[in-house]
């Protein structure tokens, strides 16, 4: 499409592009999954989680307009032409959701904190990678094909183009309306919308999320090679982004290579910003086993889930499928159920 610059370059160059933003929001916004999860049930505030709110009302609205006016297929995309595995969203987001909590993270937050130099999140960045490519391409991928199958589908696996089956109103319009509604509820309470910064933070995410799906349309529509029609994800991609690092110059960078170094590039630049940065490793072998057996069970919930938090909770939900808001409500209950494994025990309250 650009002289010199081959369709590849230009993908990968996107994903870095939405992947700095989310580096940047995650440290100078703290826009964080599991930190949203302890705001609300230990620390009595909700506005980390109607940040997320804001995000997916923007990524909403931005794809569904995109859509109305001819400038984006939500169809392409993955999430919505494979047929949807309930039982793979509720076992697949349970895990992660626990994984994280025992880990600290999500694979997004330790590539987040690994900008600002916190070496044990290098040890969940390299795991959950391993643990996903494994899942899909390694040993255990045998059984994960027989067990969680990837079917194609004709029929869009979506809310919004179920919707307009019932409907006399077109998709782009049905998902317009439900962004609208989700960003008016995330910014409904006075506090929320005295909170500029969690706003302004929590749109910049939202089309962050939506940049890629434009972005690798367009290319995949008026290109002049095959490019898959993607958004961020922060499961495989970093096992990929490991693979480019080891035997890159035999194979061209993609979004999810651009994703996975951008959002550290915007996590390190925003820790000098802040003068946060320190180096930091773990000292205590425990901590150290735990993180890397929930990192592994991120790598593996997440192939099954068909993403992690960034993945289906915003990236799958900007399209309205249906694994979104499943998968999103398992990983919050594995997370809440890991949370208090950790904090209070598995004892019976008195």
């Amino acid at each position: 499409m650009i002289d010199g610059i081959s369709d590849a370059t230009l993908v990968a160059l996107i994903g870095a592009f939405g992947g700095l933003l989310l580096g940047l929001a995650a440290r100078l916004g703290r826009f964080c999954t599991l930190g949203a999860i302890e705001d609300y049930f230990y620390g009595g505030s909700d506005i980390r989680l109607r940040m997320w709110g804001v995000a997916i009302g923007v990524a909403v609205m931005g794809v569904f307009g995109s859509s109305a006016l001819g400038l984006f297929s939500p169809t392409a995309a993955f999430y919505l032409d494979t047929r949807w595995l309930p039982w793979a969203s509720i076992i697949g987001g349970g895990m992660f959701g626990y994984g994280m909590a025992l880990a600290g993270n999500c694979g997004y937050g330790a590539l987040a904190r690994l900008g600002g130099g916190d070496l044990r999140s290098f040890v969940i960045v390299v795991v959950v990678g391993m643990a996903a490519y494994g899942t899909l391409y390694g040993p255990f991928a045998f059984i994960f094909s027989k067990l969680f199958p990837r079917i194609p589908t004709e029929t869009p696996q979506g809310i919004a183009h179920g919707l307009s089956q019932l409907l006399p109103v077109s998709p782009a319009l049905i998902g317009i309306l439900i962004g609208a509604g989700i960003l008016a509820f995330a910014v409904w309470p006075a506090r929320m919308r005295a909170d500029r910064k969690a706003i302004i933070w929590g749109a910049v995410v939202g089309l962050a999320i939506l940049s890629g799906w434009l972005g690798t349309g367009y290319i995949a529509a008026n290109g002049f090679e095959v490019v898959p029609v993607v958004s961020h994800n922060f499961s495989a991609p970093v096992g990929e982004t490991m693979l480019y690092a080891m035997i890159g110059a035999t194979h061209a960078p993609s979004f999810a290579v651009g994703s996975v170094i951008g959002v550290w590039t915007g996590a390190l630049v925003g820790s000098f910003m802040l003068g946060h940065f320190r180096w930091e490793a773990c000292e205590d072998p425990r901590e150290l086993r735990r993180q890397i057996i929930g990192a592994a069970l991120m790598g593996v919930g997440a192939v099954l889930a068909m993403g992690c938090t960034v993945g289906q909770g915003l990236t799958a939900m900007a399209l309205l499928s249906y694994s979104a808001p499943v998968t999103m409500v398992s990983i919050f209950g594995g997370a809440a159920l890991g949370l208090r494994h950790l904090i209070e025990g598995f004892a019976p309250a008195e």
